[in-house]
């Protein structure tokens, strides 16, 4: 990369005001069969939003390629238009990531959803983007394997989306991120090349840079086939709900759990008006009384697992559990965890909207972040349940607000800023497992410096020199954060201390 892209991507925002929707069309006809490319209004409607529905755009147009040439195809007729690329899988991100550019394709895997092979004795899979996370573990479930990571949104968001934004879940503490279940990922270039990070070995030589397109946010390569690991079912998995009188003891309880050594399956916490919306839509059993409630999943064999429950409900007895409840069976297992998956729609039934956030902190500043957001409700008027991914540290408070009604939407936004300064100032970090997208990436400006943000665009200019693929997203330009840091000042939001000043 020369030094005047350097500027062109490092200082400001791509021009695209030149795109001419009738050469897009034409172009794109030529090389995709009927059906398969959309442009009315009407049509391009479904595509506006991902699941951060309160950014919503219409893309120029929208291409359904069937087949990697296609998808080659489109890639090098939008390369030589200059026209922008958001690649979209089920559009289930929270964090904007799909979010349409204007002047720019929408191209959707959704067709590409064939598992193409999968071999039990290597414990692989070889699948399509747009294959459901799921799905998976579904074809793999009479070889008794199953694929680990498991998102909320697993019976719907797709594979190449997982790996686009690194997804977790309720078990990534014990088997990892996306990032930490995948042997290779095959991708198209803009430019059209067909480039593949890692291989079916264990380890791949040179750079790793199957770790570096995982979490890319669909910046650096259109994912055409992922070959994912598939690992074990356990012989047995029993779950553990403790209640809390006060969230910080809970906090506080997460991180003696890790300090002793035990590294449970998933390890989850709530608080009391989480467990409350919860409740009332899956009736999974939680004690209303308690102020928090924990999760702690233990699995392995049948020894395993009672040796490491002992373990946790000593711990947890210690650290001042009021209440101590050990499935009994598969069935309440899964109740208990029914609940915590329900969290979000369970949020969507007492309120008519609202925001999730997605910070991470160390694990014993839990009860501090907890305490800070009971009053960030106080200053912003707004109700906010929480939930989370506790044995990492990775939160995800909703804030729950009314669109219609004047201003909720700004203060929902700075309450999430907050949230997301504060996660940094306490060591952490302001994504877990949702990605930048749009949503997060001014807090990027808080968390990284200018150094810093300049070499994560040399690394983007590597793959996409012009800056066609996902333009706007994740990395934020130095006159954005200029720009970001002088409205937070203005607003009365003084950064906090530990955090990095533009």
């Amino acid at each position: 990369m020369n030094a005047e892209q350097d500027v062109v991507l490092g200082e400001r925002e791509g021009d695209f005001s030149a795109v001419d929707k009738a050469r897009v069309v034409e172009a794109l006809a030529r090389v995709l069969p009927a059906g398969t490319l959309m442009y009315e209004t009407e049509d391009l409607r479904p595509y506006e939003c991902d699941g951060l529905a309160a950014y919503r755009a219409l893309p120029l147009v929208v291409a359904l390629p069937t087949t990697e040439e296609q998808v080659v195809a489109v890639l090098r007729a939008c390369h030589a238009l200059g026209v922008p690329v958001v690649a979209r899988g089920a559009g289930t991100g929270l964090s904007g990531g799909a979010l349409p550019h204007t002047q720019g394709v929408l191209l959707s895997l959704a067709r590409f959803n064939r598992i193409l092979h999968l071999d039990p004795h290597a414990r692989t899979a070889v699948v399509q983007p747009g294959v459901r996370n799921l799905a998976i573990s579904e074809a793999a479930a009479p070889h008794g394997l199953y694929y680990a990571p498991d998102p909320s949104s697993q019976i719907a968001c797709t594979i190449g989306g997982n790996v686009a934004e690194n997804s977790g879940g309720v078990h990534c503490l014990k088997y990892g991120l996306t990032v930490h279940n995948l042997l290779r990922v095959r991708g198209i270039t803009i430019e059209g090349d067909i480039v593949e990070f890692g291989n079916h070995a264990l380890d791949a030589p040179g750079y790793d840079l199957l770790a570096l397109m995982t979490g890319s946010e669909g910046m650096l390569a259109v994912v055409t086939e992922v070959t994912v690991k598939l690992v074990p079912k356990p012989q047995l998995a029993q779950c553990v709900l403790a209640a809390f009188d006060d969230v910080v003891r809970a906090g506080e309880a997460v991180a003696q759990i890790i300090a002793a050594g035990i590294i449970p399956a998933g390890l989850e916490m709530m608080d009391q008006p989480a467990t409350a919306a919860v409740e009332e839509f899956v009736h999974a059993g939680y004690p209303l009384d308690a102020k928090a409630i924990l999760l702690c999943e233990a699995d392995g064999t049948p020894e395993e697992v009672e040796e490491e429950i002992g373990r946790v409900r000593a711990v947890l007895e210690a650290g001042g559990a009021t209440e101590i409840r050990v499935s009994r069976d598969e069935a309440e297992r899964l109740k208990f965890w029914a609940g915590r998956k329900a969290a979000f729609p369970a949020a969507g039934r007492i309120s008519p909207d609202y925001y999730c956030m997605d910070g991470t902190i160390p694990r014993k500043r839990l009860g501090e972040m907890l305490t800070a957001i009971q009053q960030m409700e106080e200053r912003y008027g707004l109700r906010c349940i929480n939930v989370f991914h506790a044995g990492d540290g990775n939160l995800h408070p909703l804030i729950l607000f009314d669109a219609n009604q004047a201003d909720e939407l700004e203060r929902a936004e700075a309450f999430g800023a907050d949230i997301l300064e504060l996660s940094v100032a306490l060591g952490g970090t302001i994504t877990g497992e949702h990605g930048v997208g749009i949503e997060k990436i001014n807090q990027m400006c808080s968390q990284f410096s200018p150094p810093e943000v300049r070499q994560f665009f040399r690394v983007k200019a590597a793959f996409d020199p012009v800056g066609l693929l996902n333009p706007g997203k994740a990395i934020p330009t130095l006159n954005r954060c200029a720009e970001y840091g002088r409205m937070r000042v203005s607003k009365g939001h003084v950064p906090y201390p530990e955090l990095p000043r533009f």
